[in-house]
């Protein structure tokens, strides 16, 4: 049965709401046990089932773990079978054998929404990454170009947190923990192992997915910054229980392990829970209600400050994933170059664009598109962008950067790049042009001929 637009929330107060909260939720009222979570018989002869984001014994602030009240239990399936055909360009597992390095600055246009009826599984390649999802470390960055809504079936990751970021067409998504309209403009987090489905009311779609293994992603400390500032936890939203109960004859479960793409069958639809509760859920975000911080006196802030969600390491302060945007915001330095300043760092760069442009590139970086800016490449502003900066001088006034949204993905593991993506038509091979203009500017005040005092 078709999806309408009727089942899926549109108004805030749709949703619950908060981050890393233990929420709980009825589609029923009195579907939830009282007192245990597992009892002999469950109100209304439904299933208790838990799915795990952690380890049992991981620490009680870090333990993830939520309980489904069910119609039938997940495992009511028939044995996985690899898929046919076979999915060719996703990868968890990065390694000589299925990807390569290279230090040079990359860009790609946006990519074409294919003609031929492709959902978001069949539309959802691999770009880049590092380590492996078997080892439990490393990251893995995918795009997806899609025209068509998933039909009798559903998704599910084993081998992580996916954070998806549409940039064109809204995403009307059903999981087991209920349904989620996400816009662009807009996030979303399918933490790993949740099922779900995705609907492209709008029809042709496109967008960016981060995904990070071993580890989930949370909100970064504020530091000096205090206690309020950047992604508030109540403006994220987190779906509330709804449910499917007719018989789904041949509907197909795909699950992504190890980066295979493997089939299961069964007869009843995923969505079929009641009732849950936990702190181990989907969830989304609305980027424009982000509280960006920037200088006030002079200077270029680093974009860390501008850090929406990260996933971590071991190593304090050293991210495995971090998630951050450049919003709509004013600039007010003094004597100051404004845009981001010329760079090489230790961590890679991946960037991407919603919508409007990006102040460090007056041409070429579009909606849709992106970049990778690898460890200790040098990047930053292109020629047109840095002229157009100093003949403004130190007398320009305050300026509101609007109309945007870009992104960055930036990760302290050295990324391997797909071979379909370095082949892709869409990579811009003129991109290192956009700095060879860059003159000198140096005055030398020095006397060559003045002797130097002994």
């Amino acid at each position: 049965m078709a999806p309408k637009s009727s089942d899926f929330p549109s108004e805030d107060s749709d949703y619950h709401s908060g981050f890393g909260n233990h929420f709980s939720s009825e589609a029923i009222a009195g579907a939830l046990p009282q007192g245990q979570n597992s009892p002999l018989v469950c109100p209304l002869g439904l299933y208790a089932e838990q799915i795990s984001g952690t380890s049992f014994t991981a620490p009680r602030k870090l333990n993830h773990r939520s309980w489904l009240y069910r119609i039938k239990p997940s495992v009511t399936h028939e044995p996985f079978k690899p898929r046919v055909p076979k999915h060719d360009k996703l990868v968890s597992e990065f390694s000589q054998v299925n990807s390569s390095i290279n230090p040079t600055q990359i860009r790609w246009k946006p990519v074409d929404i294919p003609d031929e009826p492709t959902d978001f599984v069949d539309g959802l390649y691999s770009v880049c990454g590092a380590g492996s999802s078997f080892l439990r470390h490393g990251f893995a960055i995918h795009m997806y170009t899609a025209n068509k809504s998933m039909e009798n079936c559903a998704f599910c990751n084993a081998d992580g947190d996916f954070l998806i970021v549409p940039q064109k067409g809204r995403l009307w998504i059903t999981t087991e923990c209920g349904k989620l309209q996400v816009s662009p403009g807009e996030v979303v987090v399918l933490p790993q192992g949740f099922r779900f489905a995705i609907d492209l009311p709008d029809g042709p779609s496109r967008g960016y997915v981060a995904e990070v293994f071993g580890t989930h992603f949370q909100l970064p400390d504020l530091g000096p910054i205090g206690a309020n500032g950047l992604a508030s936890p109540r403006d994220f939203l987190v779906p509330t229980a709804s449910f499917e109960q007719e018989s789904r004859p041949g509907y197909t479960i795909i699950q992504k392990f190890g980066g295979e793409l493997f089939t299961a069958k069964q007869d009843f639809s995923p969505f079929n829970v009641v009732a849950w509760h936990g702190n181990y859920v989907p969830y989304k975000y609305d980027l424009s209600k982000f509280c960006p911080y920037n200088t006030v006196l002079v200077d270029h802030g680093d974009p860390s400050i501008n850090t929406v969600l990260t996933a971590p390491t071991d190593k304090p302060g050293v991210a495995l994933l971090d998630f951050v945007i450049f919003p709509p915001r004013w600039l007010v330095a003094e004597h100051t170059f404004r845009p981001p300043y010329y760079h090489r760092n230790c961590m890679s760069e991946f960037m991407g664009l919603i919508h409007g442009g990006y102040e460090a590139k007056a041409d070429g970086f579009l909606p849709g598109g992106a970049s990778l800016h690898s460890c200790m490449t040098p990047h930053g502003p292109d020629t047109k962008t840095y002229e157009a900066t100093i003949a403004r001088g130190n007398d320009a006034g305050p300026h509101r950067i609007k109309d945007t949204m870009a992104f960055m993905f930036e990760s302290c593991l050295m990324p391997r790049i797909c071979p379909w993506a370095l082949e892709s038509p869409s990579v811009d091979h003129d991109y290192y042009q956009c700095w060879i203009g860059l003159r000198s500017h140096f005055i030398n005040n020095t006397n060559a001929n003045s002797e130097t005092e002994p």
